[in-house]
């Protein structure tokens, strides 16, 4: 599946273009992966070129099976071409299933800019959109308590908080659990 997705320009930052992963990413993927912060957050570290060619084989085997879409999200440089700045990922899509996760980590360097909002907010659109008939009408965005910057992130892309949910492993602390809701559909049940 080929589905290239666009986060609109800010007046500050460029446009993002949000793509499935390939082996082309692996090296950014490497590097974005050095950085302490992003290490402390995430389950599956990427350590080396062994690890990212799992992570591009997990990510080719979700789109296949249409259950986990992950999206390698792009930003041009001012000297041509463009660089890795982040990652959002639909996770848990079934048929019939109102509802599935998103996530999402950025590299250091592009945190702080909106780069996270904007590139969920692009998945979650296209998450609605695409899997509506499906039956797809929520989408939850889950963090520990901690981490205070993914619960600005889930607001700032349209994401109330909902509830604090009970630590479970791997995770060692409770977590926050935040919520977007599909948009009605015009001429729908107004019951």
């Amino acid at each position: 599946m080929s589905v290239l997705l666009r986060a609109p320009a800010t007046p500050h930052h460029p446009e993002l273009e949000l793509r499935p992963w390939h082996d082309g990413d692996i090296p950014e993927l490497i590097e974005v992966y050095r950085d302490p912060v992003l290490r402390h957050w995430t389950r599956h570290p990427v350590d080396d070129a062994r690890d990212a060619h799992r992570w591009m084989v997990r990510s080719r085997q979700g789109w296949a099976a249409g259950r986990r879409f992950a999206f390698a999200v792009r930003e041009p440089r001012r000297d041509g071409g463009d660089r890795l700045v982040a990652t959002v990922v639909l996770k848990d899509v079934l048929p019939g299933r109102p509802h599935a996760e998103i996530g999402y980590w950025t590299a250091a360097w592009a945190r702080g800019r909106g780069v996270a909002p904007r590139a969920v907010q692009a998945v979650t659109d296209w998450a609605f959109t695409r899997f509506a008939a499906t039956g797809l009408t929520r989408l939850d965005l889950l963090h520990q308590v901690d981490n205070t910057a993914s619960c600005r992130v889930a607001e700032k892309a349209g994401y109330p908080f909902q509830e604090t949910l009970p630590a479970r492993a791997p995770f060692p602390r409770d977590g926050h659990r935040h919520a977007r809701h599909a948009a009605p559909h015009p001429g729908g049940d107004r019951g």
